[in-house]
């Protein structure tokens, strides 16, 4: 069985109940975890160990928290202090996990549906966001690492232009597939507002209504976008339903004609806010 599942941000017990629900075994299911795997939670260690030890049957994302997480152990950015990734900055096994996270892609298509972290401009198609999306997962688990992800980090370009090249194209990349939820017509994006869908500021729309977008038509499912609560259509599934912030985590089989949403309570109280 296949199963597409929510943003994990450090709930190990969570996932713990999920995959018990769902009575998850890695010789027959496969679960896809759309990206934030880490931080915030109590246990993100414990959820990529979880997750590692699934081998070939878990095959997670990258989100922005992921990216967050090899800043901060490169030195390149600060911990924040709502940041929980000690269990990982300060484990033993510290260069083994973080080597294994920059090795996870940033989106993938499969089983009929296009899977990213947050979201895609309305430039791309899908095989445009796969392609672009391997430019950067390239830089991410090269020697380069470093160099990257000191220049990863900033909000322009705001808009995607093919004529982009170097680190200005894979920062576009990157925050269009971790970071975007609202963007105008011609793609420019904003990364200010985490409201949900009605609190688009003027003259932008969730970057998955944005008419004549050329990923129109194929089946996207998405994350990181926790205030949007479950969308559960024919072509679109966003499935941060805020665990981490005392909701639930979601997750959807999709194999077969039938469709089913599973949903475990996150029993940890945290403080609620916006990822």
């Amino acid at each position: 069985m296949i199963y597409l599942v929510g943003d994990l941000q450090g709930c190990s017990q969570p996932l713990e109940r999920l995959l018990a629900t769902l009575d998850f075994s890695p010789s027959r299911d496969t679960l896809y975890v759309l990206g934030d795997l880490v931080n915030r939670g109590p246990d993100s260690l414990g959820v990529l160990r979880r997750l590692r030890d699934l081998g070939a049957s878990a095959v997670s994302l990258l989100g922005n928290h992921d990216l967050h997480l090899l800043a901060v152990a490169h030195g390149v950015r600060k911990p924040h202090r709502s940041d929980t990734l000690d269990s990982i900055l300060l484990s033993d096994g510290r260069e083994a996990w973080l080597d294994w996270l920059r090795q996870r892609p940033l989106a993938v298509q499969d089983h009929g549906w296009l899977m990213v972290h947050a979201g895609v401009v309305p430039q791309w198609d899908a095989a445009q966001t796969l392609a672009l999306a391997n430019e950067v997962q390239a830089m991410l688990r090269s020697s380069d690492l470093h160099d990257f992800l000191t220049q990863m980090y900033g909000n322009e370009p705001s808009r995607w232009s093919d004529s982009l090249t170097g680190v200005e194209r894979w920062r576009c990349v990157v925050n269009s597939l971790t970071r975007l939820r609202f963007c105008t017509e011609d793609g420019t994006m904003d990364f200010l507002t985490k409201d949900g869908a009605d609190g688009a500021p003027a003259g932008y729309l969730p970057w998955f209504d944005i008419p004549g977008r050329r990923t129109a038509g194929t089946p996207i499912a998405f994350g990181h976008w926790s205030t949007l609560g479950l969308i559960n259509r024919d072509d679109l599934m966003a499935l941060d339903t805020g665990c981490v912030w005392g909701g639930h985590l979601t997750a959807v089989r999709v194999d077969g004609t039938t469709r089913e949403v599973i949903q475990v309570p996150c029993a940890q109280a945290q403080k609620p806010g916006a990822p």
